[in-house]
């Protein structure tokens, strides 16, 4: 019997607790390989080698108008160290400065600030280059979707004669992964257009780690389909934000190899369901709000049998995120009436109360965060700000002989049962 001590991210810092190891059934991590591969060579083979369409700097001509997406400081793409590389192919191309935009994909979350620009586009390029917030009130109307979702984009986007996305592959709890035509829609959509798309998040064959058959996926993708992207860029990182893998080329080709290999590395053999899991959404920017926390919730419940509980380890540092979100979860009289409500009428900001709501009919949720406690006990989580009191007592519900397993950044793992 040995005691373990357990540290996990938290912000910018971290969180530690300790436990008996005879309780651990795993800590599970994303699957590296021995040696991390290096950046600027990852980087460098997959715009060498894309799939799916031509160099980036074949596709580019002099005179055209350049819009490369990025994305906000939501997302862990790691934007200032893959532009770099986005940019040398254009200047191979002989395209002009003033030709290129570059967008913050900002989807329905507040804009970014000067500082916080700064943190994604290297001063250089804010120099050289137009950089601009998405705006869901300026959009071009392209049409509707098969299923009726109307197609309404940032006009900047629209306007471009080419359009690059960047991004980062990983698990999505709807729309299966990110990355790929996301960077567009919903990060350069209407309010309207991802209200319409978001609404199908309900449906059963909605879940991480999925992308065909994914309504939710089909119906962006096909939104992008038709104003049409030239190329994507896309990287896959680790717990320690180091890029270990790249795709480029084709919106859906290189996107699956992605997908591919987000799977290879993030699905784990896990032997049965524990009855207690401990999960870090990752440390900043996977913790900013509670929003962006639900990710690792969704994923981490995954690991859990019915009855159980969930330790999830998020900051917060900006509260719930969005305020439609955080007047749903705390106006409601239990989960089961966010999920009646969310069928009643489905709200942007409404659906993230109902995926937490999923989840608390399942299992209890113990929430490590800088909210108020009493602000969290009103949504029906279990607050905390000592890991250590919050893993005793779920010990002390569960028993002796509770199972315990420990996911150190679960918003980018799943569990495939032996």
């Amino acid at each position: 019997m040995t005691d373990l001590i357990i540290e996990l991210a938290y912000g910018n810092t971290t969180k530690q607790f300790v436990m008996n190891d005879e309780n651990l059934l795993g800590i599970y991590h994303l699957k590296d390989v021995a040696e991390t591969p290096d950046e600027t060579q990852v980087l460098k083979d997959a715009l060498e080698n894309p799939i799916g369409t031509s160099k980036l700097r074949e596709i580019v001509k002099p005179g055209q108008k350049i819009a490369i997406v990025t994305s906000d400081l939501t997302r862990p793409c790691p934007s200032a160290r893959i532009l770099p590389f986005i940019v040398e192919e254009l200047e191979q191309a002989g395209v002009r400065d003033e030709d290129v935009t570059i967008i913050i994909a900002l989807g329905l979350h507040r804009e970014m600030t000067d500082a916080e620009i700064g943190q994604v586009i290297p001063a250089e390029y804010r120099q050289r280059f137009t950089v601009l917030n998405h705006d869901v009130n300026d959009v071009v109307h392209l049409g509707e979707t098969s299923k009726g979702t109307p197609v309404e984009l940032f006009r900047p986007v629209v306007e471009a004669d080419v359009r690059i996305c960047l991004g980062n592959v990983e698990f999505h709890y709807f729309a299966g992964y990110s990355g790929g035509a996301k960077a567009i829609f919903p990060g350069c959509a209407s309010k309207a257009a991802i209200t319409a798309n978001h609404s199908m998040m309900t449906r059963p064959e909605v879940r991480p780690g999925v992308w065909e058959g994914n309504p939710v996926r089909a119906d962006f993708e096909e939104a992008v389909g038709i104003l049409g992207v030239d190329f994507i860029f896309n990287v896959i990182v680790n717990e320690h934000h180091q890029i270990v893998g790249a795709v480029a080329g084709d919106m859906i080709q290189a996107h699956r190899i992605g997908c591919e290999m987000v799977a290879e590395r993030g699905k784990v053999s896990v032997p049965a369901q524990a009855d207690l899991v401990i999960a870090s959404a990752g440390g900043f920017p996977k913790d900013i709000d509670l929003y962006q926390a639900q990710k690792a919730l969704e994923n981490a419940s995954q690991f859990v049998r019915e009855g159980g509980i969930v330790i999830l380890v998020g900051k917060c540092a900006e509260g719930f995120g969005n305020q439609t979100f955080e007047e749903w979860f705390l106006d409601a009289e239990s989960p089961q009436a966010i999920l009646q409500r969310i069928q009643q009428e489905f709200v942007l900001g409404g659906h993230k109360a109902a995926a937490f709501a999923n989840v608390q009919l399942r299992q209890d949720v113990y929430l490590i965060s800088d909210i108020p406690q009493d602000v969290i006990r009103r949504t029906g989580l279990i607050p905390y700000d000592d890991l250590q009191k919050a893993f005793d007592d779920a010990m002390s519900k569960l028993g002796k002989d509770t199972s315990v397993i420990v996911l150190p950044q679960a918003g980018s793992i799943l569990p495939k049962f032996e």
